[in-house]
């Protein structure tokens, strides 16, 4: 009887230090891998609230990314945002779900933009505030042969939902656009969570637009270069291209990034109001043989664009 027991205290201590290794080493993989895709070109309101309203209309965007497709339990991001610009305002709703394993972190904000015209109207200035709530939680069926009465997962999940938020400004204007993001300031502040190396800290990239030609004949081009930090982690950049052609009817992006990997990218856009983007991203040089790429699917919908 008292081998049995025995036996039972050990495969539970082993099931406590796999579950805690795996979730470690997703977070920690997570922070090395990249944020949606769409945030580059397609939706920059993923990163900036300050591009809550930059275009005109009603703006709807739904992401879909599937992570590391040979891991079991690998991460799962789904993101929507809502925006809609009202003269020097724009208003926005940005919702943000990822499942990794057994953590699941859940964010949603409403954001209040105002953008101020400078030297014409192709030039501005904006500035953008988000608040919300996010929650951290840790599902106890991921834990196998586990009877999931661990007091640290209660403590865990017992923090419930916490006041998050961010902010963000831009120079936008016909050519060149620089952008400034500091994300997840609770996150950032409080030094209780510490102990996370999951979190952007800081969001800041600058890109500029070149037009070649005009109608279905022109091509338009965007290089951008984008610089962020990862909480407890080095910081990060990312290099690339996105080109427009027919019209703005069609569009291929690319990006490197210094986790040594990359991102392709085509998109069609579909009367000026459907917009679809496909992505893929090469493992990062760490979970190179390990797994295959990313995959993520991004849809805008436009409702009254001048």
């Amino acid at each position: 009887m008292r081998l049995i027991i025995y036996i039972k205290q050990v495969s539970r201590i082993a099931i406590c230090l796999f579950a805690g290794t795996t979730v470690l080493f997703i977070h920690t993989a997570k922070g090395q891998i990249l944020p949606l895709n769409a945030q580059y070109f397609q939706n920059k309101y993923f990163a900036n609230p300050s591009m809550a309203g930059i275009n005109s209309g009603l703006n709807i965007n739904a992401s879909l990314r599937k992570q590391w497709s040979n891991i079991p339990g690998a991460p799962l991001t789904q993101g929507i945002t809502l925006d809609q610009q009202l003269d020097k305002v724009g208003l926005g709703v940005n919702v943000y779900n990822e499942k990794a394993g057994g953590i699941q972190i859940t964010k949603a904000v409403a954001t209040f933009a105002y953008h101020l015209p400078i030297n014409g109207e192709d030039k501005q200035l904006n500035f953008g505030v988000s608040f919300g709530t996010s929650r951290e939680r840790f599902d106890r069926g991921s834990i196998q042969n586990s009877d999931g009465n661990d007091p640290s997962i209660a403590r865990f999940n017992d923090r419930g939902y916490y006041a998050d938020g961010d902010f963000g400004a831009s120079y936008t204007s016909n050519g060149l656009n620089i952008e400034a993001t500091l994300p997840n300031m609770r996150s950032v502040l409080r030094k209780d969570d510490s102990n996370y190396a999951d979190k952007p800290t800081f969001y800041t990239a600058i890109s500029y637009k070149m037009a070649f030609g005009s109608g279905m004949d022109g091509v338009n081009l965007e290089p951008k270069a984008v610089y962020r930090g990862i909480k407890n982690y080095k910081n990060l950049w990312d290099a690339g291209l996105n080109a427009n052609f027919a019209d703005d009817k069609l569009s291929v992006m690319g990006m490197y990034h210094s986790t040594e990997n990359a991102t392709v990218g085509f998109g069609i856009n579909y009367l000026k109001s459907l917009y679809i983007m496909a992505y893929y991203n090469t493992a990062t040089s760490a979970l190179k043989g390990y797994t295959g790429g990313d995959f993520e699917i991004n849809l805008r919908f436009n409702i009254g664009k001048k």
